[in-house]
């Protein structure tokens, strides 16, 4: 997944329940939930022997909290010791443990295009799917190395008294600032930027990938100075639109309907052309807990309860399509896996990021800063 995504959503957790709409309790089970660690584990499951588990994701203020509230409960469910270790699972850090022959996490949660990447030089175990049950996950978010465990989107997000009876309904209208004027604010980090230049441009969703960036590039170049700031946090981009400064931004959906809710609607969005993408738990091959019990583990977070769980605290989408049922009324407009959303966005592709990530980047922090 989005490292960043992953970091955004437990800075969101904090705000939220400090403006009181998310009680302890439930920002315990949220943060549960972005862990992986359910509240109720499969009884029927039968568990391998290990002496920890060590869980690596993007840290957090509830990392203490979480350990005292689940971790407890995992080890006597499982008698498997659970330490969360918020270090960051970057690509790099996994290779240098992998290539160290001293692997010290056992699950982690990488973009899905790192594992990717890692999975083909050999560092990623497979996801064995007669554990982790690959009908639980959606499609496009069950891979060779990798399994989602739940979807977000980029969506376009605006000040609705900017525009008033004609806003903006898609990414040619996104770049259009003659018929819709105003500032922009974009992902700092590129990925969506690529594949709305490119609608925007003409080009058919459905013929993507492989993404023309020569074409992106000069879509975008001729966009940046509408372009106030390109957001490298969600509370960034956040900060961006409900203070005036940009009229329209591609943000994270989990951002934008903070912002619709805060602003009494002041600031809309809608999945239509959104861009689709999903977290990926993966395991490091020669992690010491053994691939067995991480593939346990990535299985016991499938339940569709744990998910919608998070979805109502968080906005993120679940990755069991069988957790759509158990959505309230109320919240399915916020959830991007909702059939009705999934039917008008784009998936990304996981495989074209996995082969281009690390160039195209480099290439496109040199044209936002030039």
């Amino acid at each position: 997944m989005d490292s960043r995504f992953q970091k955004d959503c437990m800075e969101l957790l904090v705000e939220e329940t400090g403006k009181g709409r998310i009680g302890r309790r439930d920002f315990v089970k949220a943060m549960s939930a972005l862990l992986a660690v359910p509240l109720v584990l499969r009884s029927k499951m039968a568990y391998s022997a290990a002496d920890r588990l060590v869980i690596c994701n993007w840290g957090g203020d509830a990392i203490k909290a979480y350990a005292e509230a689940f971790g407890k409960a995992f080890t006597e469910a499982t008698g498997i010791p659970v330490r969360i270790d918020g270090a960051g699972p970057t690509e790099g850090a996994i290779q240098a443990q992998y290539e160290s022959g001293n692997v010290t996490w056992d699950v982690v949660d990488a973009d899905a295009f790192t594992s990717l990447t890692l999975g083909r030089k050999g560092m990623m175990e497979p996801i064995d799917y007669s554990i982790v049950d690959k009908a639980a996950v959606r499609e496009g978010g069950a891979h060779e190395y990798g399994a989602a465990s739940y979807f977000f989107s980029y969506v376009l997000a605006y000040d609705t008294e900017a525009y008033g009876d004609n806003p903006p309904k898609s990414w040619a209208d996104f770049f259009d600032a003659e018929a819709f004027p105003g500032k922009r604010t974009m992902y700092k980090w590129m990925v969506g930027n690529l594949e709305a230049a490119l609608i925007a441009d003409g080009v058919k969703p459905e013929e993507l990938y492989p993404l023309d960036v020569d074409r992106a590039f000069e879509k975008l170049k001729a966009f940046l100075p509408h372009v106030v700031s390109f957001w490298g946090s969600g509370a960034a981009s956040q900060q961006l639109l409900m203070e005036g400064e940009a009229q329209m931004g591609l943000v994270w959906n989990t951002r934008a309907m903070v912002m619709e809710r805060d602003t009494e609607g002041r600031i809309a969005f809608a999945f239509d052309g959104g861009l689709l993408n999903a977290s990926s738990w993966a395991v490091i091959k020669g992690n010491p807990a053994g691939p067995k019990t991480a593939m346990e583990f990535i299985a016991s977070a499938q339940d569709p309860e744990q998910q919608v769980t998070l979805l109502k605290l968080l906005g993120n989408g679940p990755a069991n399509p069988a957790a759509a049922a158990l959505v309230p009324d109320e919240l399915k407009k916020y959830d991007c896996t909702q059939p009705d959303n999934v039917a008008v966005q784009h998936m990304l592709d996981a495989e074209w990021y996995a082969d281009n990530y690390g160039a195209t980047l480099d290439k496109f922090l040199t044209l936002i800063s030039s």
